[in-house]
């Protein structure tokens, strides 16, 4: 048997085992089906004997070098013990979560612009004009928010009586602020069931709002104050918010576009990754909540929150749009396609 033919006869095989191999490393808690399991024995063999095969004809390094990686997988995935609970938690969010955020990036972008536009206009139009701001909020929640950013106010009182009473209550806002964040992006994911409606109109109003309340706090003078507390959890935090828009508006397309399948069908089928998503925003509105109580009200200079807020505005970013490139799965995919076609 020459080469050519012998590629030709095994190259599916070598696919099929690929297949199952990739299979395990998307879900290293899955169970194959007694088929995929027979089947995943017996080509593991043919595998292992196709190599040394290879091997001792002396083929090619390109031939050797692509099965000796089958190989090495197969035995990884057929001796390893499988990893806890917590290995696949943390495998998810370091590197599941970014792939599936940029699976469906689109929908990141539409939620971006139903959120951040808005929250951008109201911003400048309330700046420019702070009696516009009572048509959004109520004149005695702009005053308390007022209040809270003067010299003499909460946050003021923070940074002074950092290890005293105020101190002592971090704990509990972090708690508090975990409740209403994860509470927002809940509202921004579950509303998606509205055919993507009840997410849009909950991220034009939050947008509105909160450009709304910055406007009116930074028109009147509490500018420095507001920024340097909200830079740093709002890199976590408004993005977040976004991402679990995004998650909304895709259980929205999946019901208003089901193509061949029934909305259900549709919605069972898209549902899993949009929850992915709103679990990985969720986690964002968590940390952002830590920094919202112990580092945005401290006693640190101004300049340095700004130095830390944006470091972490350009590590969320590099987060969702580079963590997971080029892994494993990747590489091995396209060895997978070209590879035996190369030989």
């Amino acid at each position: 048997m020459n080469k050519r033919r012998f590629v030709a006869e095994r190259r599916q095989a070598w696919r099929r085992f690929a297949e199952l191999v990739d299979k395990i490393d998307e879900n290293t808690q899955a169970k194959l089906s007694p088929a995929d399991a027979a089947d995943f024995s017996r080509l593991f063999r043919e595998v292992c004997y196709d190599l040394a095969l290879i091997q001792s004809r002396d083929w090619g390094h390109g031939m050797v070098g692509y099965l000796n990686g089958l190989v090495t997988r197969g035995h990884n995935c057929f001796y390893s013990a499988p990893p806890g609970n917590l290995a696949h938690v943390v495998r998810f969010f370091t590197t599941g979560f970014p792939r599936v955020f940029r699976k469906n990036i689109g929908y990141f972008f539409a939620a971006c612009a139903l959120f951040f536009l808005p929250l951008a206009v109201s911003w400048a139009v309330v700046q420019a004009d702070p009696s516009l701001a009572q048509r959004v909020i109520d004149s005695q929640s702009l005053q308390q928010m007022e209040e809270m950013y003067s010299e003499k106010g909460p946050m003021q009182k923070h940074k002074d009586d950092a290890a005293g009473e105020f101190g002592e209550q971090r704990s509990a806002m972090a708690g508090f602020y975990v409740q209403h964040n994860v509470g927002i992006a809940l509202q921004c994911f579950g509303r998606g069931i509205l055919f993507g409606v009840g997410t849009a109109v909950t991220l034009l109003y939050n947008g509105i709002v909160l450009g709304a309340v910055s406007g009116y706090i930074i028109s009147h003078g509490h500018g420095d104050r507001f920024l340097s507390f909200v830079i740093s959890h709002g890199s976590f935090e408004l993005t977040a918010i976004a991402v679990a828009g995004g998650a909304g508006l895709i259980m929205g397309d999946a019901l208003v576009h089901p193509k061949e399948r029934t909305r259900l069908e549709s919605l069972r089928s898209r549902g899993g990754e949009a929850i992915q998503i709103a679990c990985g925003a969720a986690v964002m509105l968590m940390i952002a909540a830590l920094i919202e109580a112990f580092w945005s009200p401290s006693a640190a200079p101004s300049t340095w929150k700004y130095v830390i807020g944006t470091l972490l505005w350009v590590l969320v970013y590099l987060y969702l749009f580079v963590a997971g490139m080029g892994g494993p799965q990747t590489e091995t995919g396209e060895n997978r396609e070209n590879a035996p076609n190369a030989l």
